[in-house]
């Protein structure tokens, strides 16, 4: 049976296991030492204590409503499952079995909560609520040596946790018959102590929380770029905690992420696996993994099955995937006709006519600079080291721009660059302000490259 969210799953998946465990994937290693930073609900006597942390979060979005819209409404996140090391003298720090090592680690398992069918007109009737218990509970695994003698036991204890999700509709702002969503997850367990470290309540808290939602009869709006018709309504919705992005091609599903995405995300299809950290880029942090040693990489093999898993993935990776890594050209798309029906973004010079970078001309000291002309770079606006390795440099004006702040900025090709041909067939340049180069033209030789800023 098709479910209306495997389009989105593979994102999900990312968001679900985003910092999951972070490279060098050590339980060791400081930025593993905090661990659960994304979509943390924690038991709200704890939240409201501590005063950083949430207990519930909110997601508010913008339906098109047809005649009769139903929404379907998926929650899902992680329930943390610490894992303890202990032998007949008591929990260990770390025991190693036939050259297998064993660590205390927080390992987690997913969760998920799928509410009934909410029709969303008449209004009076799109209301839901559900409550779940995640259900906790203990697994013990026996340690044994190839000779059968038991050296110790691994266990995995989870507490259980109290989950209530509510879901109401309303008319959202502003013009139109847009109905605006809101979905609220709130962490209604009931610590027995309210004075627990972050540590000890996580075991508590929900992970990673999420929301995927879909649409019958009806559409999603754009948080981000809507229509004229639905900007007042988007206006209106104030979530807390979740950032709603539409997923797939007819604008039927949207997911409400702890972290910022764009719409419509993807995972690159070159991406070979989970590395738990899809804000980075995989070819990086897979030549990262390949710097561990053998004794580091034993570690990340202890501290969970999937920097294990992300250890061997790597370890194995053949050149076809490496190439694949490095860099995949996409297919060129044509532009349109000049006289097409087209609508043209507001950044392109193409909507106003006076605006033109390779035409446009800078009077800087007396001089005319344009496209052609050759400056001295003199980078001083908090230039950066690469900026600085560039002074006294001779370069080829490509244009003159405008931002959209009407500031201008001098694009241009360094004259000695060996890659200023690969530059300029890619539309790649470098960019200055106009009190950080010097037109050659006006300066003499004894003058050039002896004027005081």
């Amino acid at each position: 049976m098709t479910d209306r969210f495997d389009a989105a799953r593979a994102v999900a998946d990312a968001v679900l296991f985003e910092g999951y465990v972070l490279y060098p994937y050590r339980a060791s290693a400081p930025k593993n030492q905090v661990r659960w930073q994304w979509g943390v609900l924690f038991p709200r006597a704890f939240a409201e204590a501590d005063g950083s942390e949430r207990w519930r979060n909110r997601t508010e979005c913008v339906v098109d409503p047809g005649s009769d819209p139903r929404l379907c409404v998926r929650v899902r996140g992680l329930q943390v499952v610490r894992r303890a090391v202990e032998t007949a003298e008591g929990p260990v720090g770390e025991l190693e079995v036939d050259g297998v090592r064993w660590v205390p680690w927080d390992e987690a398992v997913e969760w998920e909560l799928d509410l009934p069918t909410v029709s969303l007109l008449p209004l009076e009737s799109a209301a839901a609520e559900e409550r779940v218990v995640v259900p906790g509970g203990e697994d013990r695994e026996t340690l044994r040596s190839a000779d059968g003698v038991v050296r110790g036991v691994v266990v995995r204890r989870r507490e259980p946790i109290d989950v209530v999700v509510r879901v109401g509709a309303e008319w959202a702002d502003g013009p139109g018959a847009l109905v605006k969503v809101a979905v609220t997850v709130e962490n209604a367990s009931v610590s027995r102590d309210d004075e627990l470290s972050r540590e000890d309540a996580l075991r508590h808290a929900l992970v990673a929380v999420h929301v995927l939602l879909g649409v019958d009869d009806g559409a999603f709006v754009s948080m981000l770029d809507p229509g004229d018709d639905a900007v007042a309504a988007v206006a209106g919705c104030h979530g807390d905690g979740t950032w709603p992005v539409l997923v797939g091609d007819d604008d039927r599903v949207m997911l409400a992420a702890p972290i910022i995405l764009y719409d419509r995300p993807e995972i690159a299809p070159e991406s070979d696996g989970d590395l738990c950290d899809a804000t980075e880029i995989d070819e990086i942090l897979a030549l990262r993994v390949l710097t561990l040693t053998d004794e580091e990489k034993a570690e990340a093999r202890a501290t969970d099955p999937r920097a294990a898993a992300i250890v061997d993935r790597i370890d194995d990776m053949d050149p076809e995937t490496w190439a694949r890594l490095h860099g995949t050209m996409r297919e060129l798309r044509s532009l349109p006709d000049d006289d097409a029906d087209v609508a043209v973004p507001w950044w392109e010079p193409a909507v106003d006519a006076a605006v033109d970078p390779w035409n446009d001309v800078l009077l800087l000291d007396g001089v005319e600079v344009a496209a052609g002309s050759r400056v001295r770079l003199r980078p001083s606006r908090r230039a950066d080291a690469h900026d600085m390795f560039l002074r006294d440099m001779v370069a080829t004006v490509a244009g003159v721009f405008h931002d959209v702040d009407d500031e201008l900025h001098v694009a241009v090709t360094v004259d000695d660059d060996p890659a200023t041909e690969a530059l300029l067939a890619h539309g790649r340049y470098l960019y200055f302000h106009p009190d950080e180069i010097e037109p050659l033209d006006a300066l003499t030789s004894e003058q050039s490259g002896t004027r005081p800023r």
